[in-house]
């Protein structure tokens, strides 16, 4: 399997891995590689080429309907990087003081302050890419 910083290093793979996470933000059951080559603007067989290689990294996940194939995110391996990037934005100290507070919460707790973490971080990005988009 590849490394998943070789996988993410692509530009396009990021693209398909942030319209996947847009579209799953709207409570879509998948999306069509006719529907993320029309959102891109590049060719299908390009699309093809790294859907394959997400599929193997884990990162996407295909439904088969016919012919067609829904793809959908799979975010469980970005949390290698999610993991390798917090000591680089959290201060020695703070990191320590976090973990303390991490170790502290209930089960429950613990995920919900995790899915709100990855939700504030989903939202920064499509904020990020739509502000690129917009050339601001």
């Amino acid at each position: 399997m590849a490394d998943i910083f070789d996988v993410i290093a692509d530009g396009t793979r990021r693209e398909i891995l942030q319209l996947l996470l847009r579209r799953a933000s709207e409570a879509d059951t998948g999306t069509s590689v006719s529907q993320i080559v029309a959102a891109l603007g590049v060719s299908q067989p390009t699309v093809s080429k790294h859907l394959k290689v997400l599929r193997e990294a884990g990162l996407v996940s295909v439904r088969e309907e016919g012919q067609h194939r829904y793809y959908s995110l799979s975010p469980e391996p970005l949390e290698q990087v999610d993991d390798w990037l917090v000591p680089f934005f959290v201060a020695e100290g703070d990191f320590e003081e976090i973990a303390e507070l991490g170790a502290s919460l209930p089960e429950p707790a613990a995920r919900a302050a995790d899915a709100v973490g990855r939700a504030a971080a989903s939202a920064k990005n499509v904020v990020q890419s739509a502000l690129k988009r917009l050339g601001a």
